[in-house]
């Protein structure tokens, strides 16, 4: 696994422990948590997603080679 694809695993393990906070400060009625976890969840995903594109396309690219 590169540096790249690890670092990428770390952010989708991020937004998703956000995601369950932010569902949890949800449930107990925490509205400014809630929000913010899940904001934050929402930002690492989409950077996760962008890396992961990145990483994909440049994979393909060594590999035509």
């Amino acid at each position: 696994m590169t540096p790249a694809e690890q670092n990428n695993t770390y952010m989708l393990r991020w937004a998703a422990i956000f995601a369950v906070v932010a569902i949890v400060a949800a449930i107990f009625g925490f509205g400014g948590i809630s929000e913010s976890a899940a904001g934050i969840a929402k930002i690492l995903f989409f950077i996760f997603l962008i890396g992961f594109i990145i990483v994909i396309a440049f994979g393909a690219s060594i590999f035509r080679k």
